[in-house]
């Protein structure tokens, strides 16, 4: 198949129309008989894959194809049938397979230590082990589709494609170690660069342990202006193209700069799909090269309810807490703390996750104590009291002013692009 590429002419993003004409040219040619699906879960809700996945299925049932969607969860939780029905309309909830990325994986093969300390100049010296879902080198399915979005990320840089084979529906060693690697380079060195050693990473598995399997990639670049999906591109592919070309886009759709650094953020996680810290702290992330030294970073999350998105995790954020890159680092070097050594991708988010004490982040919620919070190195706050005072029913995107004269930069959902400082460098075109 050749390569699809469609970008949108006009600001409010390709039409639903133009969408369903490059999806159906990508199956042009294809005899299929039983086809997998990997959409993103609900936290990608704004990839607009949920509206692709919904065409694909109805499309190929039609045609009698034999159709299977598991969710590329990663450490994720399941995707609910309220979820389910809001991403994927109403493709059978029953449809569904749940990706057990500690068991239900296969192992492919290793990547060499020596690569990735040449990747990452002697950072990182350990082999890393490639498991998929067993389900995706099943030869019974004639074409796998991945379809997600490309946007900045702290773990690979910019997201998707081969990440969302070895990561969303991959093994406990290379989730792990990946997100580990990235900590260890810097994640600022990472967010909004294509050729990034995680990537790499993910490049490498897929040329020699992938290639080989009929993966169609669907790509996707979007905003969400007041929570409406704008599809700017979709690249369709088999190869690594379609991603060199998404991730270009990307870098003009979802990188904002600000003028000067930030001291008053305010950041909003939609409760629907903000329901934990390990989520959450996409506003960390995203924003982290934006503020100012000395700056307040102010998380409203009315949907946290807990740190981590399985027990485990919940327990390894509760026990070492968000105390920045050196401790926990110093943690994780300790042969006393196996747990944490065991969990690599634990210790990634919580580098992740804190400032490094740069500036102060305020997690204002409600279903976790303000004790808890506290315990785990971030500064309290009701939700209740900081809404009233920066209501984000109210605020605008970008800069605010408030009665009192105090500026605040208000981003409705973090998990749709990065904030830097202008100046610095952020990508590589």
């Amino acid at each position: 198949m050749h390569d699809i590429y469609k970008i949108a002419a006009v600001e409010e993003g390709l039409t639903q129309e133009e969408i369903q004409s490059a999806l159906l040219e990508s199956l042009q040619g294809r005899n299929l008989k039983k086809v997998l699906i990997l959409p993103p879960d609900y936290t990608r809700y704004h990839s607009n894959a949920g509206f692709i996945t919904s065409f694909y299925y109805h499309t190929l049932t039609d045609r009698g194809v034999e159709v299977e969607i598991l969710p590329a969860l990663g450490t994720h939780e399941p995707v609910t049938r309220e979820q389910w029905k809001a991403m994927f309309g109403d493709v059978p909830y029953e449809k569904m397979l749940v990706h057990d990325w500690r068991h239900d994986v296969v192992r492919l093969g290793e990547v060499p230590g020596e690569y990735l300390s040449e990747l990452t100049g002697g950072l990182w010296q350990d082999s890393v082990s490639v498991e998929v879902n067993r389900r995706v080198m099943d030869e019974s399915y004639d074409l796998i589709i991945s379809p997600g979005q490309v946007v900045p990320h702290e773990v690979v840089g910019m997201s998707n494609h081969a990440k969302n084979l070895f990561v969303g529906v991959g093994g406990s060693d290379m989730i792990n170690k990946s997100h580990m690697v990235g900590a260890v380079y810097g994640l600022e060195q990472m967010m909004g660069r294509d050729h990034t050693p995680v990537r790499k990473l993910f490049d490498y598995s897929m040329e020699r342990f992938l290639k080989d399997r009929p993966i169609l990639f669907a790509l996707t670049v979007t905003t969400a202006p007041g929570g409406n999906i704008r599809t700017h591109g979709l690249f369709l592919g088999e190869g690594r193209d379609c991603l060199t070309k998404a991730v270009k886009l990307s870098q003009k759709k979802n990188i904002d700069y600000v003028e000067h650094g930030l001291k008053k953020c305010v950041v909003y996680l939609d409760p629907a799909e903000f329901k934990s810290t390990w989520l959450g702290n996409k506003a960390v992330y995203r924003t982290r090269m934006a503020m100012a030294d000395g700056g307040e970073l102010i998380v409203l999350a009315p949907g946290v309810r807990k740190f981590g998105e399985d027990e485990l995790v919940d327990r390894l954020i509760r026990k070492y807490g968000y105390h920045g890159r050196l401790e926990t680092l110093a943690a994780f070097q300790k042969s006393e703390n196996q747990d944490l050594r065991d969990n690599m991708g634990a210790a990634a988010h919580l580098i992740h996750g804190s400032s490094d004490g740069r500036f102060v982040i305020t997690y204002a919620v409600e279903a976790i104590s303000q004790e808890e919070i506290a315990s785990v190195g971030f500064q309290p706050a009701a939700y209740g009291q900081m809404a009233a005072k920066y209501d984000p029913q109210k605020l605008q995107y970008g800069y605010n002013t408030m009665p009192d004269g105090e500026e605040v930069y208000f981003i409705p959902n973090p998990a749709l692009g990065l904030w830097i400082e202008r100046g610095r460098i952020a990508n590589d075109r």
